[in-house]
């Protein structure tokens, strides 16, 4: 069976978008669609494109192992693993990787507290499931590796423990977000940046008023 057109079409023009609003500069940033739930197909993009540049063609179809179905050439996202681990502790139909500036600074910034939590901001009610400002919401950080099998297995095991989460950031490096469309997905990226942006100038922002505000004795 062919990939579906369609999918394709939408992951490159998410990607587009992505890379047009600084969220995956160059070639960073994976993006990825269930296609078919048994046997659990993805559409996911391929490895080393130019987001500013992608395409339908460089869609692949992966299977629950990240195996390429029925295509040659340019090798899936490295990351696949991390989708496919997403997709079967979430039920997710579509799974988002972003790469920019706010999220990798806060992913180091609160790397020693395994996480960063958000709450109090009306932007968290585009989260599925969350009805009021007053919610918080917990985003695990793990540190980056490039032993794609054993950081799937410990995104895994994070997810089993942290039932209701919406998000993870890998340290220095960005977001990792799904819902159960495409279009879910991009909204909860859009959500989070707008969060992550937030915080991060906020702090920053405090920072700078404490500075100009402190009193130098002598």
């Amino acid at each position: 069976m062919p990939l579906p057109t369609g999918v394709s079409r939408e992951i490159a023009a998410i990607g587009r978008r992505f890379h047009a609003r600084g969220w995956a500069l160059g070639t960073s940033g994976n993006f990825s669609a269930v296609i078919s739930r048994r046997p659990l197909r993805l559409a996911i993009s391929a490895s080393a494109v130019p987001k500013g540049r992608i395409g339908p063609a460089h869609i692949l179809e992966v299977d629950a192992q990240g195996d390429t179905v029925a295509r040659r050439g340019a090798p899936p996202s490295a990351e696949t693993l991390l989708h496919l681990e997403i997709v079967k502790e979430r039920k997710a139909g579509a799974v988002l990787h972003t790469h920019s500036v706010w999220a990798t600074l806060l992913s180091d910034r609160h790397a020693a507290e395994r996480g960063v939590a958000v709450e109090g901001y009306e932007m968290l009610k585009g989260l599925d499931g969350v009805r009021t400002h007053t919610h918080r919401e917990w985003i695990p950080i793990f540190e980056n590796d490039q032993d794609m099998p054993g950081l799937a297995r410990r995104v895994g095991a994070a997810l089993r423990e942290y039932g209701d989460v919406h998000a993870f950031l890998l340290r220095r490096h960005g977001l990792y977000t799904w819902g159960p469309t495409l279009g879910a997905a991009e909204r909860h990226v859009e959500v989070l940046e707008f969060l992550f942006e937030a915080i991060g100038r906020g702090t920053m922002h405090n920072r700078q008023e404490g500075h100009h505000g402190a009193v130098e004795h002598s």
